[in-house]
């Protein structure tokens, strides 16, 4: 069915994917229309092909498929079309001056001969430019999907290959089709394969098995693992592509020959890795040993003195400390036990060190005491965590400013390379004496290789977190892999201090890392309230929010204290649907308030909101302007605190930072009343809850759960069915990745790799 009319007002438009809402007037009336367009055009007029549906919230509209741009004929017609602003460049004003020149042959005109534009007022050599692109794009988008659209490629998705290849969209995918797996978002593999197919390609072409190849090492990375044995690479890439395995390792073969993908031997193994992750891996090794093998300054004075001098009440140094500068004081006295004192000790003599442990076994202050000892020995001291939130817990406990590592490291982000680069590298290091990083399970393969390049010889490297949690989202198994290497000197904290002890959070923890049932012991913070299906978990958590938690522990249901943590994305529990449930319960929608719709979503005033992916170009200021900025990271948790409905965009404060959303960056934030675990690393809140269900065997694990409980502070709630605790305290098979970085450090005594 074909509709032709011209677009009236447009309720929605998503810049990356051109999907829009708006209203088509036509000779028949007006009516709803949802679809994608490379670049709606209030005013223009276009022939739709699609059907009417109802829509289960706003009923009857039309959606299309398929469209048309249709010109506009007469002068009226032209002049009403470019004083729309639907060409960059020209406005009401100039838009009459040109139809008054040209007439009915003004759009010939921009599209032919467009330099005749430069004889009208106010239309210079910058202006033309501008709109002769804008003219340019949208003629030249209309001729490049109907192409598109002949090889299998929907409107939406023709218009983000058109947004990253231009003119040379269709030439670029029928030499190629399988980089659009690699290049455009929103289009997968399969989709890739049945272009191919329809472009002729052959089921065992070298091309279609090369980019099967490089789509599952993608997928193992996203999932966690730096490398994939080559056996059962091969073996998975021939079942995908229902391929032979003779033809899967001959281009296997071809690809390490041209250095697409590397091959290395892991312990007898012969496995293949993705060209980044291999040299990551590679220099993270060699970095470890560099800074492990430098020589380190000595400390002024006795390292038992200064231990013993910093837990002494303030102006008492200890014996034997040696002073070169007016004597300081420690700071005020602290009381360290022997595992404590032993940590303190090692980060003092080795250049590289990790302290593990769980909850309440004094990681803080041991991190507190070293950077006393270190400021008193006039030694410069870097507080940095891999995000923001868990560095700014890291400044709250010390009382000592901290950063993220990529502030740490002064990250640059090229536009135009679309790059991300550090201004702290080898050539140009950090200038501390001393770097402690805190949440150091959250590190990747990457980061940790950004990291250790710009630490310096002779530079203590201190690393403090709990290897038990989760390991990070991006691939890599780095905190697990350096202790399990047995080549850093690495502290596990056991003892759980007195004052931890009566916190059920902190003792329950253990006991699930432990693999025991927690005790569901009433007033200590913990506990189990069992519910059977998911309507009933759902209608506790709904009273948990709506006040229950508010009257019998002061708790607010609104954007501060309760944070809820599931397992999944998916599914009636899966942190979406939750967050369309809680957002009515918690922040439900007032007469005459804005609201800015995204798709699905919703957003209001007040709303709880976390960032999905970094974005290292996103400007940010502070109040008044006093501080700009770029750069917002995965997992930053903010609220809305306005919203422009006419504009689509909303501004969202995290912790200082004041970050205006719009057009594109809209697909980056989402409601964040319930987040995944995944995403609360780093995180700490004051009340969490945590339903407990049926979900799929690997989120049904003891380190899932032991994270989430990990992150209340004062409350944690499991809400669901007993059984389903059991069932994954019982689970310790954790996350399993391959990689090889502990294979490389344990080699740091033989042939270094």
């Amino acid at each position: 069915m074909q509709k032709e009319g011209k677009l009236g007002k447009i309720i929605f438009n998503n810049p990356e994917n051109g999907y829009t809402v708006a209203i088509l007037d036509t000779d028949e009336g007006s009516f709803r229309i949802a679809g994608s367009f490379a670049e709606p055009k209030t005013g223009a007029a276009y022939r739709l092909e699609g059907e009417f549906t109802i829509h289960p919230r706003y009923g009857e509209q039309f959606s299309f498929k398929n469209y048309e741009e249709i010109m506009p004929e007469g002068e009226d017609a032209i002049l009403e079309f470019l004083s729309a602003g639907n060409i960059k460049g020209i406005g009401p004003k100039t838009a009459r001056l040109l139809v008054e020149t040209f007439g009915e042959e003004t759009l010939s005109v921009i599209e032919e001969t467009p330099e005749k534009l430069l004889m009208i007022s106010g239309i210079g050599t910058k202006t033309l430019d501008k709109i002769s692109e804008s003219f340019g794009e949208s003629r030249e988008f209309a001729a490049v999907s109907i192409e598109l659209r002949e090889l299998g490629i929907e409107m939406s998705e023709a218009v983000r290959v058109y947004k990253i290849y231009g003119c040379d969209s269709v030439g670029v995918v029928r030499d190629n089709p399988y980089i659009l797996a690699e290049d455009v978002r929103g289009i997968n593999f399969d989709k890739a394969d049945k272009i191919a197919a329809r472009l002729g390609i052959e089921p065992e072409s070298p091309i279609r098995i090369e980019s099967g190849i490089r789509f599952r090492l993608r997928a193992w990375a996203a999932s966690g693992s730096t490398l994939m044995p080559e056996n059962r690479l091969i073996e998975e890439v021939a079942e995908v592509l229902d391929a032979s395995i003779e033809k899967v390792r001959e281009s296997l073969r071809d690809m390490v020959f041209a250095g697409e993908v590397e091959e290395d031997n892991i312990e007898g193994i012969s496995v293949i890795y993705l060209y980044g992750y291999y040299h990551a891996e590679q220099r993270v090794a060699h970095s470890i040993r560099r800074i492990k093998e430098a020589e380190l300054p000595d400390i002024r004075g006795n390292v038992e003195n200064l231990i013993e001098g910093v837990q002494h009440e303030p102006g008492s140094l200890g014996e034997g400390i040696k002073l070169s500068a007016e004597p300081r004081s420690l700071g005020e006295g602290i009381a360290l036990s022997a595992e404590q004192r032993n940590a303190v000790k090692k980060c003092l003599e080795n250049n590289i060190t990790i302290i593990t442990g769980g909850p309440g076994t004094g990681k803080t202050t041991i991190i507190n005491t070293l950077v006393r000892i270190f400021k008193f020995l006039n030694m410069s001291v870097a507080l940095a965590a891999p995000t923001g939130r868990a560095a700014k817990r890291m400044e709250e406990a010390t009382g000592n400013p901290a950063m993220t590592i990529h502030r740490l490291l002064e990250f640059v982000w090229s536009e135009d390379e679309e790059t991300l680069n550090f201004g702290r590298n080898e050539e140009n290091p950090l200038e501390q004496d001393v770097i402690i990083i805190d949440e150091a399970s959250m590190i990747d393969l990457m980061l940790m290789d950004g990291l250790l390049n710009a630490v310096s010889d002779g530079t203590r490297l201190i690393f403090t977190g709990d290897a038990d949690q989760l390991p990070s989202v991006g691939a890599g198994n780095v905190l697990r892999d350096m202790i399990s290497s047995e080549c850093i000197s690495t502290i596990r904290l056991k003892e759980i201090f007195r004052q931890a002890e009566d916190s059920g959070i902190v003792v329950n923890s253990h006991m699930i890392n432990r693999g025991e049932y927690p005790e569901n012991v009433s007033g200590n913070g913990f506990y189990i309230i069992g519910k059977n299906g998911e309507d009933e978990i759902i209608e506790t958590i709904k009273s948990c929010c709506g006040g229950r938690l508010e009257e019998a522990f002061d708790f607010i249901g609104d954007a501060g204290d309760i944070q809820i943590l599931t397992p999944t994305k998916r599914g009636i529990l899966g942190a979406p649907n939750l967050n369309t449930i809680l957002q009515d319960v918690i922040n439900p929608l007032g007469d005459g308030e804005p609201e800015l719709k995204i798709g699905a979503r919703s957003f209001r005033i007040g709303d709880k909101v976390m960032q999905l992916r970094n974005n290292y170009s996103a400007e940010w200021r502070t109040d008044y302007f006093r501080t700009e900025g770029e750069g917002i990271f995965n997992g930053d948790m903010g609220i809305v605190e306005s919203i422009d409905a006419g504009e689509r965009s909303m501004t969202v404060r995290m912790d200082e930072r004041l970050i205006t959303y719009e057009g594109e960056m809209l697909d980056e934030i989402d409601l964040a009343y319930a987040v995944t675990v995944h995403k609360s690393q780093g995180s700490e809140f004051p009340a969490v809850i945590i339903p407990a269900y049926s979900f799929p065997p690997m989120l049904m694990t003891r380190n899932l759960l032991y994270t989430a409980v990990t992150r209340g502070k004062r409350l944690v709630i499991i809400v669901g069915d007993p059984r389903r605790v059991n069932q994954m305290i019982a689970n310790n098979r954790g996350d399993e990745r391959y990689t090889g970085l502990r294979h490389r450090l344990t080699a740091m005594d033989g042939e270094w790799f």
